[in-house]
């Protein structure tokens, strides 16, 4: 399983992913599912991946090489793209192209066609945008109502957000609750786990602020773990018992 989360708040973005991958109890390894792409000054852009490992990859790669654009006979990348809604329509139709070659043979072997992305970052001095990008290629965008997305097995960690993050929350607290959203989904789903990747960048920054990998038994994350396991429980006891008879 995976578990990504996005949280697009006033001050900046923050992408938070883990690299749990398995399939099965005996076959666990450790794979990227948060890619940047970043050129300072021009696009900063994550992609985060969720569902079948080999057709998230396939995309990835297909994204990485170019699509033909037969209306100017070159290839459409990612990095070329001129804003953040055209990239996203980008890798819409690169996983519609991933489709066209795989989901027959998938269908026969009885694997579900099963993909999803998180897909956030500014381009060319454009909004800072995030979207989710389902199996299909469509796709819907954050709004300040709702300033988060998530993907793969995310109910354990939504209630954290839904209580704590609004669009006015400071960056660097967003960051804080998307860890904390993180830790709750591992200590309930063994499919999700450590290392965890970070990217985090400011609005109109045009370059990402952090680009960091969270190891096991890194201090600070074992140490807001701790914190938070504390808090919950001093919540807890410091509530009233219910008066029912």
């Amino acid at each position: 399983m995976t578990y990504c989360c996005g949280i697009l708040v006033r001050d900046g973005l923050v992408m938070i992913a883990d690299t749990r991958t398995n399939a099965g109890l005996d076959n666990v390894s450790t794979f990227r599912k948060l890619h940047v792409f970043e050129e300072p000054g021009r696009h900063v852009m994550a992609l985060a991946t969720a569902g079948n490992l080999s057709i998230s990859q396939a995309v990835i790669s297909t994204l990485q090489e170019g699509l033909d654009n037969p209306e100017t006979g070159e290839k459409d990348t990612l990095v070329g793209a001129s804003s953040m809604f055209r990239a996203t329509q980008l890798v819409g139709r690169a996983i519609r192209h991933v489709h066209d070659l795989y989901a027959e043979g998938l269908k026969e072997a009885d694997v579900r066609f099963d993909v999803s992305f998180l897909f956030g970052g500014q381009v060319n001095g454009g909004r800072l945008r995030l979207f989710m990008i389902y199996a299909a290629g469509n796709f819907i965008e954050c709004t300040s109502d709702t300033p988060f997305l998530q993907i793969g097995e995310h109910k354990y960690g939504k209630p954290v957000l839904d209580r704590s993050v609004t669009y006015n929350t400071d960056l660097y607290d967003a960051l804080k609750l998307g860890l904390i959203s993180m830790d709750s989904t591992m200590r309930s789903n063994l499919g999700v786990g450590m290392p965890i990747d970070i990217l985090m960048t400011r609005r109109d920054a045009g370059q990402s602020e952090l680009n960091y990998r969270i190891e096991p038994g890194e201090p600070y994350f074992h140490d807001l773990r701790e914190r938070w396991s504390a808090a919950l429980r001093a919540a807890h006891n410091n509530i009233p018992r219910p008066p029912y008879r």
